[in-house]
């Protein structure tokens, strides 16, 4: 048998690691592998994006073009001049962030938002003109050139708009007994135009007797619109060989607008030719019709030319040399700071292993160098190492007082038995008496430590209800009464309305119970406990408050520990058995709640278990 040298720990002969199995080597090559990958997906993640990015942006200027066009169509169509027009554009150039100008068809500048003097751009990126356009925001081309929103003469008054609403509301109403949706649209003249789901489920196709005609009859505005346009379209309908008086009809469309078109029917194409072609004079006096109203034709200018063809973004070679250069310079700096992080990182890792190898007996401890992950577990092993040790203590202290504990009850017992048995005293009532008392101590101690065993393994059992927490220190009150009153105590209760608790009212008067017991046994001959519950937010408070010697305030962090006596000349008669105060923390914690003690020497002590607070039966 190899003998060790005495106080020496026989130290674990380390195992030599294969440098393929080596932390640091296998944190280079895992680095490295990383680092290629991710250099590889970034570069190519980065063209991708820059790519489609790029196309995105050249779709967005698209359209951003198209909506600043759509914008000032509008103001077009809704004033006779450009005169306030100054505004809208330097709103739009700030929301798309793109220069817009606008001149007269000789060039002639009507608003600009860049600085005054900045040349414009070679070519104009579009005409606006209302009356002659192929587009309105996203609602695609117009068919007859004409921006919908290019109302002139056909604009209603505010009481004609509340007629057609009335007439709206009441074709809906009546299509709704037919079962079908219907939704309100108002077109740029004011007109609502109400449009019918037939599609629906459930609805009736057959709601003829809806469309009686009030809502689509034109207005007063709209009839003194039409005969001025009938007149304007007169010479040229003569022209044609047409009707100069055929009347004309406006057409409503939820994208069009009002469109005014001629009534009449053909049924060959050569009757369709003619009645296009008079259509077209219809449009043209139209045109003259609406001119007084809006704006002059201006040419639009954004940025450096829309025109112009979009540019090719093609990575050069000297572009992608620079990006290969970047990434085997990213690969370096990452080798090389790898290598240093793990070598950092292998150091104290090899000190804590060492340190954990170590036997039991030796109680290592780790120097903590580093404040990241690794100083970290450090500090925690170190913890664990004092801590092992207070347990250690513990658990022989916890061996000590329970040794002590049972050997006194038990000693009388034998005692008792042994002087029996030789016949020295008679078996007579006081003597059995006496050793009955020793057996409910004996039992006492026994019961507080399966409740604590049962409490640290995790298998306390409760049984909760609604309990009344005024009756909950009633009960336990009477229960020690006769004790208090034997000590010459005197036991009060005060309650602050009814709170309620969701608890085990037994588990609660073992726990309320420990502490009155405290507390009288602790409180001289005339003196005061008090049982006190009340309700703190949504917390229930049960107190037990004393007017005894107190405690010291460097024993007070220590009361609920287990085997501890304030005094420790006390015995477990006159200072019981130093496990109640343990076992009333536990039963509180069980309960989701929690205990705490105060104390003045000289003047008491309170005790406060704060629980959560249950709700009264009954109550929702």
């Amino acid at each position: 048998m190899t003998r060790w040298p005495r106080g020496r720990a026989r130290r674990p002969r380390r195992a030599r690691i294969p440098v393929r199995k080596r932390l640091l080597v296998r944190l280079l090559i895992a680095s490295v592998l990383i680092a290629v990958c991710s250099v590889a997906a970034t570069t190519w993640l980065a063209i991708e994006t820059t790519t489609r990015a790029l196309k995105e942006e050249q779709g967005q200027a698209l359209a951003d073009d198209m909506d600043i066009l759509a914008r000032l169509s509008g103001y077009a169509a809704t004033h006779p001049d450009w005169r306030d027009v100054r505004a809208t554009v330097r709103a739009l150039s700030a929301q798309t962030g793109r220069r817009i100008a606008l001149t007269t068809t000789d060039r002639t500048p009507l608003a600009d938002s860049a600085p005054p003097g900045t040349s414009l751009p070679p070519r104009a990126a579009a005409t606006v003109d209302p009356l002659h356009t192929d587009t309105y925001s996203e609602r695609g081309a117009q068919r007859t050139g004409i921006d919908p929103r290019a109302v002139g003469p056909y604009r209603l008054t505010a009481g004609e708009r509340a007629t057609l609403d009335g007439l709206a509301r009441v074709r809906q109403r009546c299509l709704d007994r037919y079962g079908l949706p219907t939704t309100v649209t108002r077109v740029p003249s004011g007109r609502p135009v109400v449009t019918e789901d037939t599609g629906a489920v459930g609805a009736d196709p057959d709601a003829t007797d809806c469309a009686d005609g009030r809502l689509n009859t034109p207005t007063a505005t709209e009839e003194k619109a039409l005969r001025a346009l009938q007149e304007q379209a007169g010479g040229c309908l003569t022209r044609l060989g047409l009707d100069a008086g055929t009347p004309l009809y406006l057409v409503v469309d939820v994208t069009e607008g009002l469109v005014p078109a001629i009534a009449g029917k053909f049924s060959s194409a050569r009757e369709a030719r003619a009645l296009h072609t008079a259509q077209t004079c219809v449009d043209s006096a139209r045109r003259a019709q609406l001119d007084p109203y809006v704006a002059p034709v201006a040419e639009l200018f954004l940025g450096g030319g829309a025109g112009d063809a979009p540019p090719r973004f093609d990575m050069s070679p000297a572009n992608k040399a620079k990006v290969a250069g970047a990434a085997g310079l990213v690969l370096a700096v990452t080798v090389a700071v790898t290598a240093v992080v793990a070598t950092r990182l292998v150091r104290p890792l090899r000190a804590l292993t060492e340190a954990a190898q170590q036997p039991p007996e030796a109680h290592a401890r780790v120097p903590v160098t580093t404040r990241d992950e690794t100083g970290i577990l450090a500090e925690a092993f170190n913890d664990l190492a004092e801590r092992r040790e207070r347990l250690e203590a513990q658990r022989k202290a916890l061996v000590s007082d329970i040794a002590h504990e049972l050997r006194s009850p038990l000693t009388n017992i034998r005692g008792w038995l042994e002087v029996t048995r030789d016949g020295l005293v008679d078996p007579d009532p006081g003597l059995l008496s006496a050793l009955h008392e020793e057996a409910l101590v004996l039992q006492r101690v026994i019961d507080d430590l399966r409740d604590l065993a049962d409490a640290d393994a995790g298998t306390l059992r409760l049984h909760p209800e609604p309990v009344a927490a005024d009756e909950l220190i009633a009960q336990v009150a009477a229960a020690h009464r006769v004790a208090a009153d034997t000590a010459g105590v005197t036991l009060r209760t005060r309650a602050d309305g009814t709170p309620w608790l969701d608890a085990d009212p037994v588990r609660l008067r073992q726990a309320l119970g420990n502490l009155v017991t405290n507390a009288v046994r602790h409180t001289p001959r005339g003196g005061t406990v008090t049982l006190s519950a009340g309700r703190e937010g949504d917390r229930v408070v049960l107190e037990v408050a004393d007017t005894g010697t107190g405690i010291a305030a460097e024993d007070l962090p220590h009361v609920f520990e287990r085997f501890w006596r304030a005094e420790k000349s006390r015995s477990r008669r006159t200072g019981g058995s130093g496990l109640g105060l343990s076992i009333v923390r536990h039963l509180v914690a069980a309960h989701g709640g929690t205990a705490g003690a105060r104390s003045t020497p000289g003047r008491g002590s309170a005790f406060t278990l704060r629980l959560p607070a249950g709700t009264a039966p009954g109550d929702p």
